[in-house]
């Protein structure tokens, strides 16, 4: 990866003070809402409480919500000439789309770290210091995920509005995907089959190991989860790198 691009793409992002506040506070506000008050919240739930599946459940919203709105600025970047200028240098389509999901998971971290904190002062425990650490990695490194998701779709729409529409997305796949309430039925069926269910099904993996909190039970096994994770994974970065040369072609 060029370290030069990647200094003055951190740069860029932490200018806009709208969207970093947006992405740290989020999560935050939303685990303060359905966790921290939360009847039960101190109940036992597999290996740590019911805050804690609160609070992880929300940080992985919330780690999907900053890679994607981080890369979605992308969007502008090409109207701005951006694109253009990336077109004129040696570096590869696969680096550019692998420079855009480090810068994005930089941001990620932080916002990762800021609502584990609150979690952890308004009473989220866990077992041990390993789950909340084997639970925050796999927060981070899976969403780079929605890292590559928020660039696609920035550079399919190439306009202002992609921000809003890869956002709006995410917040659809998450209610599918079983991160804001428990599915049964056949909405749990379909949702398995959606980007969502295998990152917080992974992101949950240390604290239930794959046991299902909602009426009737059930388990997802490992290998479910990351058949999930891996098929969304290779079909979204195909889509981003295909994106990347469509959008290069055209400079």
């Amino acid at each position: 990866m060029n370290a030069t691009y990647i200094r003055i793409d951190l740069a860029r992002q932490f200018r806009d003070l709208g969207n970093i506040i947006f992405v740290m506070t989020m999560p935050v506000i939303m685990y303060l809402i359905f966790g921290a008050t939360v009847a039960g919240g101190n109940d036992p739930a597999g290996h740590a409480n019911v805050k804690f599946y609160v609070m992880a459940s929300m940080a992985a919203y919330g780690a999907a919500l900053a890679a994607t709105t981080m890369t979605g600025t992308a969007a502008v970047e090409q109207m701005q000439g951006w694109g253009r200028q990336m077109g004129l240098t040696p570096i590869s389509n696969r680096s550019v789309v692998a420079m855009k999901v480090f810068v994005a998971l930089v941001v990620t971290a932080c916002a990762i770290v800021l609502i584990y904190l609150v979690g952890y002062v308004t009473g989220a425990r866990a077992e041990h210091w390993g789950i909340w650490a084997a639970t925050a990695a796999i927060t981070l490194g899976g969403s780079a995920l929605y890292a590559i998701f928020g660039y696609m779709v920035a550079l399919r729409f190439k306009s202002e509005s992609a921000l809003g529409v890869a956002t709006g997305i995410l917040v659809l796949m998450s209610f599918v995907g079983n991160v804001f309430m428990p599915l049964t039925g056949a909405m749990l069926t379909f949702g398995k089959f959606t980007p969502m269910y295998g990152y917080v099904g992974l992101v949950r993996w240390p604290q239930l190991e794959g046991v299902l909190v909602q009426e009737g039970g059930g388990s997802d096994p490992l290998w479910a989860l990351l058949l999930n994770y891996g098929v969304w994974l290779v079909i979204l970065t195909v889509l981003a790198v295909t994106s990347v040369r469509r959008g290069r072609s055209r400079q």
